[in-house]
């Protein structure tokens, strides 16, 4: 029996986008890989996603941590993570910046289809992420904000970040 009749029914599949070193890193952490600088492909997903804003549903979901870890650089955040595929307990990206007081920003990335949209569960799993809320110490001390970035003032903010490649 020749199998290359099944092979020649099969439809080939879609392109997907691969770029590699979206990142340059400065080494690792407990929680995940320092990010130093975005690199010169960075650029390029942001500007084709200028040019097609529909690109960014070829972009796999690890691409987009990446992305987001590299605004968060641009944004001139001290220190940011880039935490591992797995066992980074619901975090994505953590991005720090220091000053009169110290902002810890933990950032979950979620790249749907067109037309699914984060659940209320996604929601409140993240709150729970971190995990301060059942420390009884911290508790009393840990005011939180939630802020959801839909996809416009998204790509609006990566855009901003990446016009001066400087």
């Amino acid at each position: 029996m020749s199998l290359l009749p099944l092979f020649t029914q099969q439809r080939p599949a879609p392109p997907e986008l691969t770029i590699k070193a979206l990142l340059e890193f400065a080494g690792q952490t407990i929680d995940g890989a320092l990010v130093e600088a975005v690199a010169i492909p960075w650029f390029e997903i942001l500007e084709m996603v200028k040019k097609d804003p529909q690109s960014i549903y070829s972009i796999e979901p690890r691409t987009w941590e990446e992305i987001i870890a590299g605004a968060y650089s641009r944004a001139g955040f001290d220190e940011v993570i880039l935490t591992p595929r797995s066992g980074d307990k619901g975090r994505d990206v953590v991005a720090t910046k220091r000053g009169i007081a110290c902002v810890r920003i933990f950032d979950q990335v979620k790249a749907y289809k067109p037309g699914n949209v984060v659940t209320a569960e996604d929601v409140r799993a993240m709150l729970g992420a971190p995990r301060l809320l059942d420390d009884e110490f911290l508790k009393p001390y840990i005011p939180y904000r939630l802020e959801l970035k839909a996809r416009e003032p998204l790509l609006a903010w990566l855009d901003e970040l990446s016009e001066h490649k400087s």
